[in-house]
């Protein structure tokens, strides 16, 4: 249940890192909840995850999924550039996190 919480948790990550980025320096409202809501919800998950799970895997895990989204986001949306080195380095954390899950 810990990996289900920490893996839900790391998409909400992403939810709230992409919200901020609308948000215009929280002076847009919509966007601006949305990144509280998602960032509280986000944090209260790796929380809960952080009671079964090692402090180091459980947060790399979630950085490495929040940041391979929000990436891979901006990259969907046009906000961001396409590369084969960017998706080849985002295969590699993705690997990282498997890994790090396969290891526990």
């Amino acid at each position: 249940m810990s990996w289900a919480v920490l893996v839900v948790s790391g998409v909400l990550e992403a939810v709230w890192a992409t919200a901020l980025g609308k948000s215009a320096g929280l002076s847009r409202l919509v966007p601006s909840l949305v990144f509280g809501v998602a960032l509280i919800a986000s944090m209260l998950g790796l929380a809960y995850a952080m009671r079964e799970l090692p402090t180091g895997t459980a947060y790399a895990v979630w950085v490495g999924i929040g940041a391979c989204l929000t990436v891979a986001y901006g990259m969907w949306s046009g906000a961001e550039a396409v590369s084969v080195a960017k998706i080849l380095l985002l295969g590699g954390i993705v690997a990282c996190v498997v890994g790090l899950k396969l290891l526990h």
